[in-house]
């Protein structure tokens, strides 16, 4: 059966929901490392293990990275975007990377928090940008951001990556998931780092998140040791009619070479405040087990949302009828 893996969050803190998850078919659980470092997360992992422990599970537990993400850095408290309102990015207004501000120009399209919220370049400066607000939302610290159709060229991996690495090791983690993965030296560099730590026997799980890696996924194969498909950043990437296909494509060319790969982003998203998801939610994981998915994931479903267990019900049971 395929992997079935939740996201550690306030949500399931607990061993008792975490119980109950592991006893609804969960098999793993992704520890998202974008705001915070592994070393704090030692109590929760022991309490996974205890967990899973009771019903006879070795958890996989996995670490994502930060990696060459672009983010936005602290704010004071959080935003309101309202549609049609000016904001600034940079000195004057939202922080972040002084790369992103160069790599800017007149009329580009900026995705805030996965895509949620939409900027459109008005005027820039060589420290700030001025933006219009298309498409608004709250905005909080540390969320992602984008340029659409632009790559920013970011280091592998973070100081913060290669202390949580060391970490990882130490924890005894089963694997990491390298985000925004360009080429095959990002993997490189990443197996190098582990190795380095003692950590030749921690699995790569490369996520594929941009145009870059859709075109390169063939090279990954031998450098990694699975493959992610996450729809999230991916979809920002292009016209979001278009991810389908593209899943399906690398599902494919997954599959003709034997090397398993993960499906990833709001598959039960309605469930974060809804006890059942929707009819296309239960669709959408049937076709990615049956389109041979080794692993299958829910992210802010388990981590921030009020139906934990209930979500691991509804994933591992339309996966297993999937793989009857």
């Amino acid at each position: 059966m395929a992997d079935i893996f939740g996201t550690l969050g306030p949500a399931c803190y607990g061993r008792e929901i975490l119980k109950g998850m592991f006893s609804m078919g969960m098999t793993g659980i992704r520890i998202n490392l974008s705001h915070i470092m592994l070393a704090d997360c030692a109590e929760k992992i022991r309490d996974i293990r205890e967990a899973a422990a009771e019903y006879s599970i070795d958890p996989k537990i996995l670490v994502d990275l930060r990696g060459p993400e672009l983010r936005i850095g602290k704010l004071h408290e959080k935003m309101i975007l309202a549609e049609e309102s000016e904001i600034s990015l940079g000195t004057k207004g939202i922080p972040v990377d002084e790369k992103i501000i160069l790599n800017i120009e007149a009329d580009d399209e900026i995705l805030l928090d996965d895509g949620k919220i939409l900027l459109k370049t008005l005027s820039k400066d060589n420290s700030f940008v001025n933006c219009r607000v298309i498409r608004g939302g709250e905005l909080s610290s540390g969320k992602s951001i984008a340029i659409v159709g632009k790559t920013i060229d970011m280091d592998t991996l973070t100081k913060e990556d290669i202390i949580n690495i060391r970490e990882a090791v130490k924890l005894r983690i089963s694997g990491v998931m390298q985000p925004f993965v360009r080429n095959t030296q990002d993997l490189i560099n990443v197996r190098k780092a582990l190795d380095e730590a003692g950590g030749s026997n921690i699995k790569i799980y490369a996520k594929i998140e941009n145009s870059d890696g859709v075109r390169s996924v063939k090279d990954f194969f031998g450098y990694c040791d699975e493959i992610v498909i996450a729809r999230g950043d991916l979809g920002n990437s292009m016209p979001l009619w278009e991810l389908p296909a593209v899943q399906k494509k690398i599902s494919l060319i997954c599959r003709e070479n034997n090397v398993p790969f993960m499906v990833v982003t709001q598959m039960l998203s309605s469930m974060e405040h809804n006890k059942i998801p929707t009819r296309a939610e239960v669709s959408d994981i049937y076709n990615a087990a049956a389109d041979g998915a080794a692993s299958v994931m829910v992210t802010g479903e388990t981590a921030i949302g009020d139906y934990p267990v209930e979500v691991i019900r509804y994933l591992a049971n339309t996966v297993k009828t999937a793989e009857k």
